[in-house]
Order: structure tokens, then C-alpha cells, then sequence
């Protein structure tokens, strides 16, 4: 990661979003927790020396589109500048190619391995990268689904239920019982 880091806390028809940058882009994107508080809090706990600011301009147009998204709005997140410094050349691929599916369409963990020319052991890999991103929304892993179809995990407060709340904004149902995890309120 290069430079200083800032970060901003902002209310969205979501719940209260947190979004760290630098000079090269976003580092990290929080989504809703139950408060503004909560939300700053688990984003410094990863970024403990962010300090908070006015977002320049590409960061306030990042901020308009999430609270739009929030608000059950299609967006195209795809221009928002982010920064993986750190990440492997690996995950770096994965995250550029969740990146490209667009709004209201899912890929399965497989396909995803597939379409970067990896066999299906490395279902697993696009499965940490998606844990691990630090980016979530902007990188859209919400829209990765496990085989089958299945939701599969979501490493943000509110878990699968979240996820599903999420595909649900962009026109994406499910059949079945919701998970039993708590959610954020949108």
C-alpha cells in the first residue's frame, strides 16, 4: 500500500458504509455494520492508522454509487481505482475477473477457476481470495456462488444472509429458508 491512508464513515439506505483510500486508490471498503461506530471500528481494526477525511473526487463518486447501489439502483463499479498492493499475482486475477461480472449475474467459484485456465482445485483459491477481499461491492464477490449454485460463504457482517440481501438488490432470488445469521438491515 502506498502513501497515507484516509477513510470515510457514511450512512446509505444500507446501514453505514466505511471506505479507506490512498493516493492510488480504495484499500478498503467496509460494508454496512450496525452502526457508524461498528463500522469504523472493524475498519480500523484492519487499517488502525487510517485517519479520516474528505474523499477527493473519484473517492466521492465511489461513495455516491455505493450509497445508489444501497438504494436497490444499478451501478458500475468496475472504474471505482482500487489498490491489491499486496495481494499475489494470483488473487490479483481473481479479483480482476469478479470485477467484470456486471450487475445481476453470478459465477460459481469453479467457473471463475475455469475462466482463468485453472483447473477445478482452484475453486478453493478463488474461494480464499473472496474471504479475503478487501474491497468488497467495489470487488463484487457477493455475485460468487458456490457449486451448484449454492450461496456459499460471505466473510461480511450478516454472513450469507447479507449475500443474499445483496444479489437480492440486483434482481437475484433464491428458493429456500434464508441462512439463520444475522444481517445488516437493507
Amino acid at each position: 500500500m502506498s502513501g497515507a491512508v484516509s477513510y470515510l464513515v457514511f450512512e446509505t439506505a444500507g446501514g453505514h458504509c466505511a471506505i479507506a483510500w490512498n493516493d492510488a486508490g480504495v484499500v478498503r471498503f467496509q460494508l454496512p455494520g450496525q452502526d457508524a461506530d461498528t463500522t469504523r471500528r472493524l475498519l480500523q481494526h484492519r487499517l488502525p492508522s487510517a485517519e479520516p477525511a474528505e474523499p477527493p473526487p473519484a473517492i466521492a463518486a465511489a461513495v455516491a454509487a455505493i450509497d445508489r447501489y444501497f438504494s436497490g439502483k444499478e451501478v458500475d463499479l468496475t472504474g471505482v481505482p482500487v489498490d491489491l498492493t499486496g495481494q499475489s499475482p494470483f488473487f490479483k486475477a481473481i479479483y480482476d475477473a469478479v470485477r467484470q461480472v456486471r450487475w445481476g449475474e453470478i459465477i460459481t467459484y469453479g467457473a471463475l477457476a475455469r475462466q482463468l485456465g485453472a483447473g477445478p482445485e482452484a475453486a478453493r483459491d478463488v474461494g480464499q481470495a473472496m474471504a479475503k477481499n478487501p474491497v468488497a461491492l467495489i470487488i463484487p464477490c457477493h455475485r460468487v456462488l458456490a457449486a451448484g449454485g449454492k450461496i456459499g460463504g460471505f466473510s461480511a457482517p450478516g454472513g450469507a444472509s447479507s449475500k443474499l440481501k445483496m444479489l437480492a438488490l440486483e434482481g437475484v432470488s433464491f428458493a429456500g429458508p434464508e441462512p439463520a445469521q444475522q444481517s445488516f438491515g437493507f
